[in-house]
């Protein structure tokens, strides 16, 4: 085998094995990592403060200063 070949090989089997580790991690992460909250994120348009409500609600009392938000998009 010529040398170009053995450093072919070398490259690929290393990328090859960084591809499993990371597909590895993910699959693992996915598992055992935190679900996404069902609740709709909120930011108060009058004092800022950012809370959460039901996924069934579009508008909001911010329990800071009363004021009716809209859903905050990110």
């Amino acid at each position: 085998m010529t040398e170009d070949g053995l450093l072919f090989a070398y490259v690929l089997t290393l990328l090859g094995a960084l591809t499993v580790v990371a597909v590895y991690d993910e699959l693992r992460r996915r598992r055992f990592g935190p679900s996404a909250a069902p609740d709709n994120v909120f930011r108060c348009e009058q004092c800022s403060y950012v809370y959460t409500d039901d996924p069934d609600v579009d508008l909001s009392r911010c329990p800071q200063c009363g004021t009716m938000n809209n859903i905050f998009r990110f």
